[in-house]
């Protein structure tokens, strides 16, 4: 179940302390998110920030895009083909596969060094 089938009224939007609260993101990491492209916000007349539910899935794949090694400037032109199937083409396809390539590399050598980690830890059980 996504977060953002949780128990929120689907015809309402979100304040940005509604988003936070939901996703766990700070406000000011929501804030840049919006500056950056990577989330939108409509603006009440008094300038305040409104989400549809949406924004709670996006915010969720961005995090995990940021904590996979992603930087913002590598998840804007990717987003909108992660989330809309009509924006996928070959080249987000392949820039997809360059991303997972090299973390599937960042995983091997953090496994490389458990490796080494464990062979001085047995060593040391072993004296």
């Amino acid at each position: 179940m996504s977060i953002s089938a949780m128990d929120v009224r689907a015809d309402s939007l979100l304040s940005i302390g509604g988003l936070a609260a939901l996703t766990g993101v700070s406000p000011r990491s929501l804030r840049y998110y919006e500056e950056q492209g990577l989330l939108s916000a409509r603006r009440t007349p008094a300038g305040h920030r409104r989400y549809d539910h949406e924004a709670v899935d996006r915010v969720v794949l961005v995090q995990r895009l940021f904590a996979a090694g992603l930087t913002s400037t590598e998840i804007r032109p990717v987003l909108p083909g992660m989330v809309a199937e009509e924006h996928r083409t070959g080249a987000l396809v392949s820039a997809l596969r360059g991303y997972r390539d090299r973390l599937q590399q960042e995983v091997a050598r953090q496994l490389d060094t458990i490796d080494i980690l464990d062979e001085v830890i047995d060593e040391q059980d072993r004296a």
